[in-house]
């Protein structure tokens, strides 16, 4: 099998087993009666999901270099990329560090925050975490034929995921996050504001 079949292989397991533990009727199955397993759920879905993230990118480890943005350019596209975690930490920052990690009483007890964050990145749109993401990974200077890979599956991934996680959101906050659907755009910011 090559490296490449491999990858896209382990990545298909990985983006499985991700979406399939993260879907709120298994969560609760998985939780059953075990207030340990509830009161975790969280955490030991990011535990699993990291250690099956890192065995995806293990299978690819002598990667061909296709492309390498020359000079100074490249110094631009890793600052970029570091702006683009600033970014995510803080949007992850607005919903809850504490429940992303799994840490928190709401997250560790399986209770959603009951309001909709509709402001600072996620004003700008739906998914900012998927869209910072797609950004840090298109903006990497160097090219490998595992990285390109990666960031290709990984865009079909967050389009498929985030449009889930729209129909989850829409069944969790009702016309709300109806109404925040027509106000924020999906994934691409809107660069000029439509006028009433």
């Amino acid at each position: 099998m090559s490296d490449a079949v491999q990858f896209l292989f382990r990545f298909t397991l990985f983006a499985l087993v991700h979406s399939l533990f993260a879907v709120p009727s298994l969560k609760k199955r998985c939780g059953g009666q075990s207030t340990h397993v509830r009161r975790f759920y969280r955490l030991y879905y990011n535990i699993a999901s990291l250690v099956l993230f890192g065995w995806t990118m293990a299978a690819f480890r002598n990667s061909e270099v296709l492309y390498v943005v020359p000079g100074v350019w490249s110094l631009v596209m890793y600052s970029m990329q570091i702006l683009f975690l600033v970014i995510l930490a803080i949007c992850v920052c607005q919903t809850g560090i504490a429940d992303f990690l799994g840490f928190s009483k709401n997250a560790s007890e399986g209770v959603h925050s009951s309001t909709l964050v509709v402001s600072g990145c996620y004003r700008i749109v739906r998914h900012p975490l998927y869209l910072f993401s797609l950004l840090f990974l298109i903006s990497n200077p160097v090219i490998t034929v595992r990285w390109l890979l990666l960031t290709m599956v990984s865009a079909v991934y967050i389009l498929v995921g985030a449009r889930l996680e729209e129909k989850r959101l829409l069944v969790e906050y009702g016309d709300a996050y109806l109404t925040y659907q027509r106000a924020v755009p999906f994934l691409i910011p809107r660069i000029f504001t439509r006028k009433a």
